[in-house]
């Protein structure tokens, strides 16, 4: 898969296989419900994908078996092989700036429970940054041009920076739950044996 879209769209396939194998329309009500209404993928995007993890290996197709299938055709049914979960596993290693942008910080996000607390740290502070980098710009930006801006692109630039405001003190609550469940999982150090 080429491409931010791409692999955005690989990984949210298999992660969802990666919880039970599925059929197409299965798998796109999946993905719609997991990245929400405003991601939404269709089949124009989703069968090339399915065709190209096919390829290579990471997925397989299962037919139903004859007595399955009732009053109509059957339903291939889509399955993670072992190569797949490798490359979920690799996918879900990755921390660089491609997991914490806007296109795929949800993706990766939806499938923490698989990510190693190590990794899902990196994420949620190099997202808290680049938001961080983005509110800065906006304030300034909002201080140079406020009074050229009529009320209603004022209103719109505050809504935007409130927006992101709260999505930073949302990850400043992730992040502290993250860190002190990375305290309380190491063991104490037993000092009595120093001396």
């Amino acid at each position: 898969m080429a491409g931010g879209q791409g692999r955005v769209l690989e990984l949210a396939v298999l992660g969802s296989l990666h919880e039970t194998p599925l059929h197409g329309y299965e798998l796109r009500k999946r993905l719609n419900a997991l990245l929400g209404m405003f991601r939404a993928f269709s089949y124009g995007s989703l069968y090339p994908c399915l065709r190209s993890l096919l390829a290579q290996g990471l997925i397989a197709e299962e037919q139903p078996a004859p007595a399955a299938i009732v009053g109509g055709r059957s339903k291939i049914v889509y399955k993670l092989t072992a190569e797949g979960k490798e490359r979920l596993q690799d996918m879900l290693t990755q921390a660089g700036p491609s997991a914490w942008e806007d296109e795929s910080f949800g993706v990766h996000f939806a499938f923490f429970r698989h990510t190693e607390a190590e990794v899902r740290l990196r994420i949620l502070e190099g997202r808290r940054s680049r938001l961080e980098e983005r509110l800065d710009a906006v304030r300034t930006a909002l201080a140079r041009t406020r009074e050229r801006l009529d009320s209603y692109t004022l209103e719109l630039q505050r809504h935007g920076l409130e927006s992101v405001e709260r999505e930073v003190r949302w990850l400043n609550e992730l992040i502290a739950t993250e860190r002190r469940a990375s305290s309380e999982d190491r063991p104490e150090r037993d000092t009595s044996t120093d001396e």
